[in-house]
Order: C-alpha cells, then structure tokens, then sequence
C-alpha cells in the first residue's frame, strides 16, 4: 500500500505538540521448519537503550538471517550486526536525531558486517532482514529475497522489505551486468536454459546479500531501508524467509494467521506453506505484535515440534481487538479510545546501491559523523588521512562546508570494488 512521506521531525513534534502517545507493548513469536540448518534469527524485545540507564529509551530488535553455501554467513551476521549498528551511531544524540541517522548506520553497518566476513574468508553468504522498533516507529534494512511485511489495524498491508532476486529486481540486472558479470539461467550443455535468473559466476540468484566473496563484489551488502511510523493503534509485522514466500502470498500469510498471538500466528503461517508441498527448503517465520499498552497476563512457554516460543505473554483481548479476522459483511473497527486515526506514515525509504548516495543523504551530517573516523569501520583517521567518499569533493565542500564523510583506505577500496570502478583481486 502507498504512503505519503512525511519528514521525521513532522512526526515527533505532532507527538510533543499533542498528548504523547505511551510506549507500546511488543510481543513475539517465531517458528521454523528446518531442513539445510541455515536460517538462523535475532529476536530481542529489549535490545538496548539509546540512553544508558534509562530504560524509558529502550528499543527492540528482530532479524532474519537466510543463510546459502552454508551457515557460517548467517551466523557471523547475527553476532555483529547489532554492535555494527550501534558503533555507527554516535553518542549524545536526541531521540529524533538517532531515528533519523539509523538509515545511515544501518548501511554503514551491513558493510562493515560484510567486509570483515570476507576478511575471516568465509565463502557462504546470507540475506539479512534487520528490523529495528522504537516506540512506534519502525525501521527495516534488508538485502536478498527473506521479506518483512506490515499489516495495520485496520487490515492495510505495507511492503517494508524489498526483493533482491533478479527475477524480480529489472535494475538489479542491469546494475549488476553494467558492474560487468554476467545473468542468465542455468545453460544445460545441449539443452535450453533453466531455472532462475543468476549471476554467473558464481550461480546466485540475488544481487545483494552479506558474505558470498566467490561470487564477486558485484553482489552488494548495501541494504534497502525503510521507515515508517504507526498509529497508537498498532500493528503486526511478518518477517519470514522465502521458504514461506515461494508457496504463499501476503495476503494468505496474514490471512491464515490473523485472529491468533504471536506464537501461534507464526507456527500457522509455517505450516501453512511446508503442508502443501511439504519440507523443501528451511522455513522460517518472525511474528512482532505492536500493541497499545494494556494490561497484560502471562501464560506459559509454548512449544511447537521442541522449540520453544519467545512469546510467554499475550493480551487477553487480543482476538476481540487486533488482527481479528477479517468479518465478510463488517469492516474493521478501531476502538474509539484511540486519538489518533489508524495511518502508517513514510518517514524515510532508499534502496539506491551508490554509498556516496546512502552515507550522505537527508542529515546534518557533520553532525552525525565521528569527524576522525572512517564512516564506515570507524577506524581512527589521521588528520589528512581519510578519503572522501564524494566523486568530487571540491564541489561538496562548495555546497556544504563539507568534504565528508570519509573513508579509510581499506573501505574506500571495497567501495570502489562494488561500483565496478576496481575488480578485486582473486
């Protein structure tokens, strides 16, 4: 569903100007049908605090690692992307500021995240969907074809993903093949061409993804990113694999899982798209309730097949209010204690692959770098030893002030390597 942007500060001085909204109640569950043992997941209600000591600054986080060619990838992501992230971020900042700089900090932090997996030669690869909550506010950066979805109260559904595969992705193709490999399908010595567009050599059907260092630097760890802001109505978001993706749709996802908790939405979404055809490839589901607060009772830990579900408390009401199913003859209603309408609004979206674009755009961004460290390792910089990351840093500075952000010289190297302006050597 579309959306209008609005800018970020819009949003925050509408919640100062008016009754703040209290903090929501997030609730969550996860199930996973497993057959290669490569997805792996980052489920944190309470990931940190943007101020230390202060828990009223909590946020949550929840991740989806697809692992390929192995799990090494997948599980090298899951351990350092979050302090990626954070390292990226500078201190002090206030509330606003650090929604608006986690676009940046999210790109420079899958590149980090990417860079070093390649320095420890590992050969797997990963998709990665990292999704970020902070108070209502939503931030998703993803690379390859796992996808994170949005359902509002009112039953709207909202893409917070994008799909990397090159059969899905035209500019992909073309940046990809401009970069100089080559895509196609799979060329059966005298027989025709078969299967999914992929990147040769190397064989991988997605053009972004963390890890992969056989296929080429032309398969990108730069993410999409997206970020929106709910309604004190709430939500629900899915973040599942494409082991649930290649057999159901959206909309049978939220459809089938709509009406019940956390836990058992995701168990029925799984199940809903391994019955049919059975186990084929690993399937993996992340449900997060975003819930106004309310009063909540506990229950015990659930298990489905041995694994046990994150969610042990659920809202009592839960089925009498959100994500009831869908009634043919009565549209969805919102209870009427809820100031606001039920919008989920744009604050920021960008899925370009240039990094000078990505590390650059929408910020006081002297303000929001470590003048002396690389942008993206946050390796300590000499005076004069960084490298902008401007193609011309004379005309920046002419409209900015500015030549920065910079970049130490390993970075500025793998920079090059993904636009295509240096081969990496084998």
């Amino acid at each position: 569903m579309a959306m209008a942007a609005v800018p970020l500060g819009v949003l925050l001085r509408r919640e100062v100007t008016s009754e703040r909204m209290e903090r929501p109640d997030v609730l969550c569950g996860e199930a996973s049908r497993s057959r290669k043992g490569e997805d792996v997941t980052l489920l944190l209600a309470d990931a940190g605090q943007r101020v230390a000591g202060d828990p009223s600054t909590s946020f949550s986080v929840f991740a989806l690692f697809d692992g390929h060619h192995g799990s090494g990838a997948a599980i090298y992501a899951k351990n350092n992307l979050l302090n990626n992230v954070l390292r990226a971020t500078p201190s002090g900042l206030t509330r606003d500021e650090w929604l608006a700089v986690l676009p940046r900090s999210l790109v420079a932090a899958f590149v980090k995240t990417d860079k070093d997996l390649q320095a420890a030669a590992e050969s797997s690869g990963t998709t990665v969907t990292f999704v970020i909550i902070d108070e209502w506010v939503v931030t998703v950066a993803s690379v390859g074809d796992s996808r994170c979805i949005l359902e509002s109260a009112d039953g709207s559904l909202y893409h917070l993903s994008a799909d990397h595969r090159f059969d899905s992705n035209r500019d992909e193709v073309e940046r990809v093949t401009a970069w100089g490999s080559k895509v196609g399908q799979l060329n059966v010595v005298g027989g025709p061409e078969v299967g999914p567009l992929r990147c040769w050599p190397g064989g991988l059907c997605l053009s972004r993804s963390i890890g992969d260092m056989d296929v080429g630097e032309c398969i990108i760890p730069v993410p999409h990113v997206k970020q929106v802001k709910l309604s004190n109505a709430g939500g629900r978001i899915i973040i599942a694999s494409d082991g649930v993706w290649d057999d159901l749709t959206f909309e049978m996802a939220l459809e089938c899982s709509r009406g019940y908790p956390s836990d058992i939405a995701a168990n029925r979404i799984v199940n809903e798209a391994t019955l049919p055809r059975g186990l084929r490839d690993d399937t993996t589901c992340i449900v997060v309730d975003i819930l106004p607060p309310e009063k909540l009772a506990p229950s015990p830990p659930t298990k489905w097949q041995g694994k046990t579900v994150l969610n042990n408390m659920f809202r009592v009401d839960l089925k009498n209010n959100m994500f009831r199913r869908k009634n043919s003859d009565a549209s969805f209603k919102i209870d009427r204690e809820y100031a606001e309408p039920d919008v989920v609004e744009e604050i920021f979206e960008d899925g370009s692959a240039m990094l000078s674009r990505r590390l650059s755009t929408g910020y006081a961004l002297r303000n929001m770098f470590e003048p002396s460290s690389c942008a993206i390792c946050q390796f300590r910089l000499k005076s004069g030893q960084g490298i902008s990351i401007h193609a011309n840093p004379l005309q920046q500075e002419k409209m900015q002030g500015w030549q920065g952000p910079f970049l130490c010289q390993s970075c500025h190297e793998k920079k090059k390597a993904m636009e295509g302006k240096r081969r990496p050597i084998d």
